[in-house]
């Protein structure tokens, strides 16, 4: 019998290498690039879930203060009660609140000063280290009652927005933020009853 010979194959030069430190840095910088950019994502996702959260905190004051003076205008047999609401500065800031809300002369005084408690976060705490701070509202939140014509009211919340963008048309608190471009602000018209 013949004996079969076997030669052993030697590999040449590209065969069955192993991985170089070259593409082992290249790899290390791609999937760093990919971390940060992930990290930059949440970083901006978090801004915009809390730009969400105000405007929606923003938004049930607004429906609130429209529904005190709905209530208001239509318990009250005065031609325009909801008039008593017009504030000459923004609620919010401190110089109207009421230390006991019960004790405004007005229901329309007893409603500002319940309004500006929760444009404030009162209605949230959060005490550390004896301190407590409020934490229910919006980024120093503002709000206001203006006379826009006959019987009829602009009601807006404003807060301190986190990214610039347009300033809003509504001049409540304009000149009490950063700048113009991160006021923030949420309307409504509210017109009352003329009930002569």
């Amino acid at each position: 019998m013949f004996a079969r010979r076997h030669r052993r194959r030697i590999p040449g030069p590209g065969a069955n290498r192993g991985t170089s430190m070259l593409e082992i840095l290249i790899t290390i910088v791609i999937l760093t690039f990919g971390m940060l950019g992930l990290a930059g994502l949440q970083a901006k996702s978090h801004t915009a879930e809390l730009e969400s959260y105000q405007r929606g905190q923003a938004l049930i004051l607004l429906q609130d203060m429209v529904s005190r003076m709905q209530q208001t205008s239509a318990a009250v047999g005065a031609s325009n009660p909801a008039a008593n609401y017009v504030t000459a500065t923004p609620l919010g800031t401190g110089a109207t609140d009421l230390a006991d809300c019960s004790t405004g002369a007005t229901q329309a005084a007893i409603d500002q000063c319940e309004w500006s408690k929760a444009i404030k976060g009162s209605t949230e705490t959060k005490t550390a280290s004896g301190t407590t701070t409020n934490q229910g509202a919006m980024i120093n939140g503002r709000g206001c009652v203006q006379a826009a014509g006959a019987n009829a009211y602009l009601i807006s919340v404003v807060w301190q927005g986190l990214n610039p963008t347009a300033a809003p048309a509504t001049a409540c608190g304009s000149g009490l933020y950063d700048s113009e471009s991160t006021r923030r602000a949420v309307s409504a018209f509210f017109q009352a009853a003329n009930l002569n």
